[in-house]
């Protein structure tokens, strides 16, 4: 499966669990990979959308300080359906019975 991946200043910290996750499957980063400056969620909530609306990706997983921002921000987007899991059930779910697309984080 070929995801799209994107972490703000915040969700940088879980950066190295989730692209070891993600081992085996077709990663395109987004970035960043430093919590020294300042990265806004919408624009990389715009980045993963893009990424799916092209095609380039299917689906993508979104990392902020909460969550909810990036959530927001990428539900805004035409064909990206986003939610925040907690847990294996909740992303099982969402994926199969509401087409999520981008995971949060």
């Amino acid at each position: 499966m070929r995801l799209a991946v994107a972490f703000d200043h915040r969700g940088v910290h879980l950066r190295e669990a989730v692209l070891e996750a993600l081992a085996g499957h077709d990663v395109i980063d987004f970035g960043t990979d430093t919590d020294a400056v300042r990265i806004d969620y919408p624009d990389k909530a715009r980045e993963v959308g893009e990424a799916i609306q092209r095609g380039d990706a299917e689906r993508a997983v979104l990392v902020c300080g909460s969550g909810v921002g990036a959530t927001v921000a990428a539900c805004k987007l035409t064909g990206i359906r986003a939610a925040i899991c907690h847990d294996s059930y909740s992303a099982h779910q969402g994926v199969e019975h509401d087409d999520m697309n981008v995971l949060c984080l």
